[in-house]
């Protein structure tokens, strides 16, 4: 699914106007953007948590050039989705 079909979910919906939906949504995602990028983690109940993951040093190889690079220890965005979340996910969706 799309930013584009996801606003477009919500505005059929809610009934609120397109440009407030695309407004709150962009406003939403760049919230969490700039929340993140200071070094905070963001939990919304119920549906999970937005945190920071420490990635160590390690050297990493550039097979064309057959050298060797050091990668700096850095921290990466990932999601842990919420218990109930998982719970829904795996009740609806079927594997092939």
């Amino acid at each position: 699914m799309t930013k584009a079909e996801i606003v477009n979910e919500i505005v059929n919906k809610t009934g609120t106007e397109k440009v407030a939906v695309e407004a709150t949504v962009e406003a939403i995602m760049e919230t969490i953007k700039t929340s993140m990028a200071k070094g905070e983690n963001i939990y919304l109940r119920g549906f999970g948590t937005f945190l920071l993951k420490k990635r160590a040093a390690k050297i990493g190889r550039n097979i064309t050039k057959n050298t060797s690079v050091k990668i700096p220890a850095h921290m990466i965005p990932a999601f842990k989705p919420a218990k109930e979340f998982m719970t829904e996910v795996k009740s609806r969706v079927k594997v092939k």
